[in-house]
């Protein structure tokens, strides 16, 4: 194992810090459990992305900013979230193409951060995390991560890693849910009939629970399903790899 892969830091996301701190752990155990030293640098900020993507980027740039700071020389940085990730990667060199110092210093960042499963994979060249979950699973590709950072064979390759797991695939897997951040709240009608087109097609499986890499398409589908109640729910990679259905059952039920 290279130097740079004993050790990350771990950035949580907004979403996982305010209503799903089980992701942060189970991440966590993941990253531990292969023998990785994860660090949390406690001064981290929102990614800025939902200032970014309603236009506000000077507010957006603030937060950037700071995460530049608190994140310069600390080595990887890992994150639950294809969202944040692809912030990182793609919207701080947007965000900071004027300011040549800064720029430079988020191309830098760019270059050594990964979503979760993307690290596992595509860093550790790691498939099998030691996991024995009995289950059948499908599959729901989180937009950004997908379109963003090319997201898709990863968590396969994890589920397919867990003794005791069957997959089966999602119809439409690649659709989005209809969070979508802000598009949840502006096209609020649009945004639950896609939901409804999601749960169907995940329900159509007949499978024990979808994994997903963002706790935002996980609240979306959990919410409609409960709503369906509908015997599946939606768990993050991380709480999977890790073993960890409890607080997903607890979160799942708004």
């Amino acid at each position: 194992m290279g130097e740079n892969q004993g050790r990350v830091s771990l950035f949580v996301t907004c979403i996982i810090d305010q209503m799903y701190p089980e992701i942060g752990d189970a991440a966590t155990t993941v990253l531990e459990r292969l023998g990785i030293t994860v660090d949390f640098p406690v001064e981290q900020s929102c990614c800025g992305q939902p200032a970014f993507n309603s236009g506000f980027w000077d507010e957006a740039r603030v937060v950037a900013g700071r995460n530049l700071e608190v994140l310069r020389g600390v080595g990887n940085v890992v994150t639950p979230s294809g969202s944040c990730a692809a912030m990182m990667r793609h919207g701080y060199l947007e965000l900071f193409a004027d300011h040549p110092e800064l720029h430079a210093a988020a191309l830098e960042l760019a270059g050594r951060t990964y979503e979760f499963s993307e690290y596992l994979v595509d860093v550790l060249d790691v498939t099998d995390v030691g996991t024995r979950f009995p289950a059948t699973f499908t599959v729901h590709d989180a937009c950004h991560g997908l379109r963003g950072l090319g997201i898709k064979a990863q968590p396969r390759e994890l589920v397919l890693g867990i003794e005791g797991a069957r997959m089966v695939e999602l119809p439409d897997a690649e659709r989005c849910c209809g969070f979508g951040g802000l598009f949840a709240i502006k096209l609020g009608h649009i945004s639950e009939a896609m939901a409804a087109d999601k749960t169907a097609a995940i329900e159509s499986t007949g499978a024990d629970w979808a994994v997903t890499c963002d706790a935002s398409c996980m609240t979306q589908i959990n919410g409609r399903l409960s709503r369906e109640g509908a015997r599946c729910r939606t768990l993050h990679i991380a709480q999977v790899l890790a073993g960890d259905t409890g607080g997903a059952l607890q979160g799942s039920e708004g």
